[in-house]
């Protein structure tokens, strides 16, 4: 099997670490993830370039500056419960599971989950754990968490996921319409929520019962 060390290391390089991640534990994750693992084999070549890439039923997985930055918003040190809405590819649920104790990662498409599931096993997490669900309504069974990440766009944020956070909590969500949104970062301090605009971005819809239909 080829080896990849060297694109992902040039990754790190030219598009991480010029746009300022810094946080030593992002950069060893981005580094050490084989991300060519989670894309289709007419992608693989793809696979660390600085864009998006597709996976099927209209999906993608993220550009990794964008994982990367999400993931360093979130403040990770090891211990969180995380949660992430939208599984996708599994490779931010990867990125999550090296550098919190746990994550629990809901996706709406069983097709997309059953893939994920595969790679993510076959590669040795034993800290995911995995749900087919609306994941605009979180998995409130294993709440609170210490760290939410939504990896699709919604129109607003999700009351139930605002309910699932802990205290001194955090939250990553594009929110927008469907062609452009913001990146929004809560956090959770004595019983309030408070909002942090980390920038333009452009995801997928997110559909449920608090996304789009």
């Amino acid at each position: 099997m080829e080896d990849f060390s060297a694109a992902r290391e040039d990754m790190v390089r030219s598009q991480l670490l010029p746009r300022g991640i810094a946080d030593p534990r992002v950069l060893r994750a981005m580094r050490s993830v084989p991300r060519e693992r989670f894309v289709g084999k007419a992608m693989i070549p793809h696979a660390y370039e600085d864009r998006p890439l597709p996976i099927g039923e209209d999906q993608t997985i993220s550009q990794p500056y964008i994982v990367a930055l999400m993931t360093e918003a979130l403040g990770l040190e090891g211990g969180e419960k995380t949660l992430e809405i939208g599984t996708g590819s599994g490779y931010q649920a990867a990125i999550l599971a090296e550098l919190s104790r746990e994550v629990y990662t809901v996706e709406r498409l069983p097709h997309l989950l059953d893939r994920a599931r595969r790679i993510l096993e076959t590669l040795g997490y034993e800290n995911i754990f995995f749900k087919i669900d609306d994941g605009t309504m979180g998995w409130k069974d294993h709440g609170p968490y210490d760290a939410i990440i939504v990896t699709a766009a919604a129109p607003g944020i999700p009351g139930p996921l605002k309910e699932q956070m802990a205290e001194d909590g955090r939250l990553i969500i594009p929110v927008g319409d469907r062609y452009s949104q913001t990146l929004i970062r809560v956090t959770r301090e004595d019983g309030g929520l408070f909002q942090e605009d980390l920038g333009g971005c452009r995801f997928v819809p997110l559909k449920g019962a608090y996304g789009w239909p």
